[in-house]
């Protein structure tokens, strides 16, 4: 059995259960206009899949708001504040650390959330997402003091919320295998990674409200990751189960609730 044809199958076994498949799409690190970010916003509107672009806001070059200006479907969150590790050497990157004071942490958080608003107005959602997927517990307990209302991490949540007034909803299939050379994991380990979420939500293994995230980098796709990606968006927008979920909508933002984008009409 294909990757592509397990993957129909487990949206097959959604649409039977009279229930959507949510996914959304999360893309990290990006501060400028360029070729990749256009060969992702251009590979979005063909199949008019929503974009959550994750913003550097402290390496943020004025090309990009021209870039996101046209493409509607896109919405900016906040990338940390520099994407600058804090932690001590010989442990894991982390920007958003316990080794450095909790109040120079939030500071820089919402000196960048002031900068992406000046930037995007509108277009930008108060979520945050810490580079490399790590905040410490006590830098998460004071986003509200920073302006922010969401956190997006990796991997599935063991909770609907962070912290007080602080939902969260993280991505859950990585397409770079980042200890191999920053290259594509594999269609096979992709839809496994995919299906293997789908089906632990559908089963209620996993929280059946958490929308299954693909994560993407653009500036570290090879050709094989573009390749996927323009397929994963053809085919779940050709299948009845699919529901692919806007940002604003999936952290009910401002009160609004889930939404879906089901026109292919860009």
């Amino acid at each position: 059995m294909s990757a592509w044809t397990r993957l129909d199958d487990e949206l097959d076994a959604w649409h039977a259960s009279g229930r959507p498949a949510t996914l959304w799409c999360r893309d990290d690190d990006g501060y400028r206009d360029g070729a990749p970010l256009r060969r992702l916003l251009e590979i979005a509107r063909a199949e008019n899949v929503p974009i959550a672009l994750a913003i550097i806001p402290a390496a943020l070059e004025p090309s990009l708001a021209d870039a996101v200006a046209e493409f509607a479907l896109a919405t900016i969150v906040q990338h940390g504040y520099a994407h600058r590790n804090h932690a001590p050497s010989g442990t894991r990157n982390c920007e958003l650390s316990a080794h450095r004071p909790v109040a120079e942490s939030v500071a820089e958080l919402a000196q960048g959330r002031v900068r992406l608003v000046r930037e995007f107005a509108t277009r930008f959602a108060t979520v945050l997402v810490p580079p490399w997927n790590r905040i410490d517990a006590e830098v998460v307990a004071r986003l509200p003091d920073a302006g922010f209302s969401g956190l997006s991490t990796f991997g599935p949540r063991a909770r609907a919320y962070a912290a007080s007034g602080v939902s969260q909803f993280n991505t859950h299939v990585d397409l770079i295998a980042w200890r191999r050379d920053r290259a594509f994991i594999g269609v096979d380990t992709a839809i496994d990674r995919m299906v293997g979420n789908l089906r632990a939500r559908r089963d209620g293994n996993a929280d059946p409200a958490e929308p299954t995230g693909i994560l993407t980098h653009h500036v570290n796709l090879d050709d094989a990751a573009w390749h996927f990606l323009a397929e994963l968006f053809a085919r779940t927008r050709a299948h009845k189960a699919v529901a692919w979920l806007d940002v604003v909508g999936v952290f009910g933002i401002g009160d609004t609730p889930p939404t879906s984008i089901s026109s292919r009409s860009a």
